[in-house]
């Protein structure tokens, strides 16, 4: 268990040592390939582990048996999140690929059937970030409020190794001191998306790029480039946008970095319907290819926020208490990016590649499967 142990055996446990009857790392063994292989909830990491008995000793000692449900909710509540992100961070640079020009998306989801530390009203939410070239989460930061992502967003770069990639944020996250933080400290550059609730700079942008198409850029500095993408029933059409001529822009000394100012319009047919959506930008960036890429790949955490939910079932979670709620959903993601990687089912007959259902279900079901799928990317030491 070589890997997997030299990352997190550094967690500290907090339980009472001389009461201790299970090794913590054993504990969040069982709880990485239990969630891999389907399990939700606590009480269904118990049912896998006393089915895999025989093959969990073949990795870990188990000196009592197998944990108990209290076992895992206390071990779970315990464990600082911070600590455990940071050796999940470690961990994830191991399996990722680094290389400069990544485009790195940061967003935050809210999960809806946690509570913080068990009150009704103040839902958990995590600010997550998400490398496009890897298709793998990196890191994430709770919040107890979607308003807060403001801080925790600096919070979670401070996490990263992002320089020299491209980092993506939406509306919530574009303010000047996180650009300056992008650009200025750790020497990436940025993509920040504009929404009304930014007044002044998003009606300027607004005005300028509405001005731009009624006189159809004539002898306006710009580029632009359109996709068009077909399938699952409909089509959509973008058109992108994105002009350096910002010496108008009033606030264009508060943003550091600023080179840009960029315009999505998306057209969309399904069947008879046809919607219209447009979106503004600004970026430490100047190439077209690279702006229709980053405001294109973002879309990959969205996606995968939703995998949490429909595959993981994040969002009906029952995991509530105290830290819990924050280390499963780190557990989730870990699961997410080992199945991810995994190639084993890209080849499967009548099997879509990235179905994690399937890969879930296989795993449940198949030992060879579970154990390449943890040799490969837990028990590894590459």
């Amino acid at each position: 268990m070589t890997s997997f142990h030299s990352y997190f055996s550094v967690i500290h446990d907090l339980r009472q040592q001389g009461k201790v009857l299970h090794k913590l790392i054993d504990v969040l063994f069982i709880a990485v390939a239990a969630f891999i292989a389907g399990a939700d909830d606590w009480e269904i990491v118990i049912l896998f582990a006393e089915e895999r008995k025989q093959w969990l000793k073949k990795y870990l000692e188990l000196p009592n048996g197998i944990p108990s449900v209290h076992t895992f909710r206390r071990v779970f509540r315990l464990i600082d999140p911070k600590q455990f992100e940071k050796c999940f961070i470690l961990w994830t640079k191991e399996i990722a690929r680094r290389s400069k020009g990544d485009i790195i998306a940061i967003d935050g989801k809210t999960i809806r059937g946690a509570k913080d530390n068990g009150n009704d009203t103040s839902k958990i939410h995590i600010v997550s970030a998400w490398s496009s070239q890897n298709n793998l989460f990196l890191g994430q930061v709770k919040t107890d409020e979607k308003s807060n992502e403001i801080t925790a967003i600096p919070e979670l770069l401070d996490l990263l190794y992002i320089k020299g990639n491209i980092i993506s944020v939406d509306a919530m996250g574009t303010q000047k001191k996180i650009a300056e933080k992008i650009y200025k400290e750790k020497e990436a550059n940025y993509v920040l998306a504009l929404k009304k609730n930014q007044e002044t700079l998003y009606d300027e942008v607004e005005r300028y790029f509405q001005y731009a198409l009624e006189i159809q850029f004539k002898d306006m500095e710009y580029q632009s480039v359109r996709t068009v993408e077909k399938g699952h029933g409909r089509m959509e059409v973008r058109e992108y946008y994105l002009s350096s001529d910002i010496s108008w822009l009033e606030s264009r000394k508060d943003w550091l970095g600023l080179k840009s100012i960029g315009m999505v319009i998306s057209h969309c047919t399904r069947g008879d319907v046809k919607t219209t959506d447009t979106r503004y930008f600004i970026a430490s960036i100047n190439g077209i290819t690279e702006f229709s890429n980053t405001v294109r790949q973002h879309w990959g955490i969205e996606s995968c926020h939703w995998t949490l939910d429909v595959t993981f079932k994040e969002d009906a979670s029952r995991i509530r208490k105290e830290n819990e709620p924050e280390n499963a959903a780190l557990l989730r993601k870990m699961a997410l990016n080992i199945l991810k990687i995994d190639t084993q089912m890209d080849k499967a007959k009548d099997i879509r590649p990235h179905s994690y259902n399937a890969k879930r279900y296989k795993a449940a079901i198949n030992n060879d499967f579970l154990e390449k799928v943890m040799i490969d990317n837990i028990l590894s030491n590459s």
